[in-house]
């Protein structure tokens, strides 16, 4: 069975990994698949998109080739895994604009964040090839 949506996510982002993890276990029925924008050979042309914008915000396909970015991704992923209360307020129409502003910053900053949040990061440079810069890796 194909997934119904396929998210795109930081994998060197803990915050987002564990996310992502969390999702995964909650898709028995294999709706979603995942794609780690961060792993090595990741190519985000065949998207129509560049690594900057992968990096703004998350991004999601479905399986008839729509694109879903920022919140609208998130809403459909728990959606798809039976989860839609957790994210209830992603539906409210006057919330939106300021959910979506919110999500955007926390993207923004998700390292840091995820360090204040007490997740520990990668480090910056692995055998010899450096994949994202994070402001305060050493």
């Amino acid at each position: 069975m194909n997934a119904e949506l396929t998210l795109y996510y930081d994998g060197r982002c803990p915050f987002c990994a564990t996310e992502m993890a969390r999702l995964q276990s909650w898709n028995r029925a294999g709706r979603l698949a995942f794609v780690d924008i961060a792993a090595d050979g990741f190519d985000p042309l065949p998207l129509g998109l560049d690594m900057a914008a992968l990096n703004r915000e998350s991004h999601a396909r479905t399986a008839d080739g729509a694109l879903l970015v920022g919140i609208d991704s998130l809403l459909a992923a728990y959606t798809l895994v039976g989860r839609a209360w957790l994210v209830w307020p992603l539906r409210v129409r006057f919330l939106r604009p300021f959910l979506g502003l919110a999500y955007r910053s926390f993207a923004r900053h998700r390292y840091t964040m995820s360090r204040w949040l007490g997740y520990r990061l990668p480090p910056r440079c692995e055998d010899g090839a450096c994949a994202l810069k994070h402001p305060f890796a050493k």
